[in-house]
């Protein structure tokens, strides 16, 4: 995997297939669709077109944004139908889910997970255990619509506490609870990783 720091151009959303039962969810997932395109940015996501996944995508695509959905084959029925597929800007068909995950992860300059189930969940944990092993230092956020997150929190406070998350000082997800602040907090996220990142570089530059 590449460590470098990239350019901010590109999101990815991990969220449900479903809507869940707080209409809440699906309206944050509408309103940051329109903020990625109102940003410029590209949508990477799983390419459903039901549930907070489609409701993420219409958004973007409502303003005019540009919206990668990548699939496996065998889910296309299950969480999309093909109409709708065929409106998105690009599609990517993967054989299975590890293949699609490494092109989200390929594609994307930064990750947000929405509510969501197991599936929402096993995503954006494989990318914070690949930003603990030093493999990216990508941003990472909890998009934290109505304290959704706020268990997973607890968790990750209780492993922290008891000894089993190394390297932590890798493990620093952002957790915002409005969708308007999700960008933004991105980007100085991005702005303070490119200035370590210089600051590295001066001091090996006068070793």
């Amino acid at each position: 995997m590449n460590t470098e720091i990239p350019d901010f151009q590109s999101v990815c959303v991990y969220c449900g297939s479903r809507p869940g039962s707080d209409p809440t969810y699906m309206t944050a997932g509408r309103a940051f669709g329109r903020q990625i395109a109102d940003h410029g940015l590209r949508l990477v996501y799983g390419g459903g077109t039901k549930g907070i996944m489609g409701a993420v995508a219409a958004g973007a695509l409502a303003q005019g944004g540009a919206v990668t959905g990548i699939i496996p084959e065998f889910l296309i029925d299950m969480e999309a139908t093909r109409h709708s597929l065929g409106q998105l800007s690009e599609l990517v068909v993967t054989k299975d889910m590890h293949a699609r995950k490494h092109k989200m992860f390929e594609r994307s300059n930064a990750f947000v997970a929405f509510p969501g189930g197991i599936g929402t969940l096993e995503e954006i944990v494989e990318v914070m255990t690949w930003g603990q092993l030093g493999q990216h230092e990508k941003p990472m956020v909890f998009a934290n619509i109505n304290g959704f997150w706020d268990p997973m929190m607890e968790l990750l406070r209780h492993m922290t506490e008891q000894g089993f998350v190394h390297t932590a000082h890798r493990v620093q997800p952002l957790v915002i609870d409005k969708v308007e602040n999700i960008i933004p907090a991105i980007r100085e996220r991005v702005a303070e990783l490119a200035g370590s990142r210089e600051g590295d570089s001066e001091i090996l530059s006068k070793m």
